[in-house]
């Protein structure tokens, strides 16, 4: 199918912020999730809950916008890439506010972040009618991929938990993904939404199998860093055994998804990596859906 999506990519700083944040929000509200926050409780975090990811979100709205005014008429560069990344700064500040110290969504502001940029530089450069939904799609996160690559200048050397976990397990973690052009977003999480979707299953359970195919496909450093490779593997194995009973919407996959969360939980582990590029997926797919009503599939190419 093709389509004029110039109103769905073509968006205001503000507009680009909302979708960012309710992508988010999102997020955060789907359940059930495997050992992470949603409307049930805590999952394995002890310092976070669903109310502070949501105030989290919404203290970012401003951070998304800013992101996007300073990507306007730019190209990426390593400028660009510097002052993003300044911006992004900015923002976990602000996270920090918001949560009394606790890391939301630090990971989702350089991934959702960069795409916001990707998206601003994306509309205009592009020929909205000449292009399938899927091409946008690709070319945005390309885009931001770009900007991923290039050096941040002004970046003060630091041992986050992230950088240990892929120096010890040799994973690229958050930055490879973007670096190599969002592939869980583009290659596993939209694909998998979309085949969801086109089942005819409701649009949670869509979201939920979207979600265990990234886990069962992800190096996800936050189950590294929090249960080493047995937590990873179990992430992976669990979240496959999920789709393999066909996914979160039958009874098999609900008990399979129940299991795989009490394993979760008895190592401490949660897919926060898979649960930020879920956001990322949410974010991308909203893009390219902004006239299409949310119950039918947009991605039919």
């Amino acid at each position: 199918m093709r389509r004029d999506v110039h109103a769905a990519v073509a968006l205001s700083d503000t507009q680009l912020a909302r979708l960012a944040v309710t992508a988010l929000i999102d997020e955060a509200q789907l359940t059930p999730k495997p050992a992470l926050v949603d409307r049930r409780g805590s999952g394995a975090h002890r310092d976070l809950d669903l109310a502070a990811m949501l105030r989290s979100a919404h203290a970012l709205e401003p951070t998304f916008a800013t992101l996007a005014r300073a990507a306007r008429g730019r190209t990426p560069s390593a400028a660009l890439r510097s002052e993003l990344a300044q911006i992004g700064r900015t923002g976990e500040h602000a996270m920090l506010l918001a949560t009394g110290g606790s890391n939301a969504h630090r990971g989702a502001i350089w991934i959702v972040g960069l795409l916001v940029a990707g998206a601003v530089i994306h509309s205009a450069q592009s020929d909205f009618e000449a292009d399938t939904l899927n091409a946008h799609a690709a070319r945005i996160c390309s885009l931001a991929a770009q900007i991923a690559c290039f050096p941040d200048r002004l970046a003060v050397a630091t041992e986050s938990n992230g950088e240990r976990v892929r120096q010890r397990y040799s994973v690229g973690g958050a930055r490879r993904e973007a670096q190599d052009g969002f592939p869980h977003v583009t290659d596993v999480g939209l694909p998998a939404l979309v085949a969801a979707r086109q089942r005819g299953i409701g649009e949670d359970a869509a979201r939920l199998d979207t979600l265990l195919a990234i886990m069962a496909s992800l190096d996800d450093t936050c189950l590294l860093h929090r249960a080493g490779l047995p937590g990873l593997q179990a992430g992976r194995i669990g979240a496959a055994r999920v789709l393999a009973f066909g996914g979160s919407s039958t009874s098999e996959g609900r008990t399979a998804l129940a299991a795989l969360e009490h394993t979760l939980l008895s190592l401490n582990a949660s897919p926060g990596g898979a649960a930020d590029l879920l956001a990322a997926t949410l974010f991308i797919d909203s893009l390219m859906r902004q006239d299409i009503d949310r119950s039918t599939t947009a991605w039919n190419i």
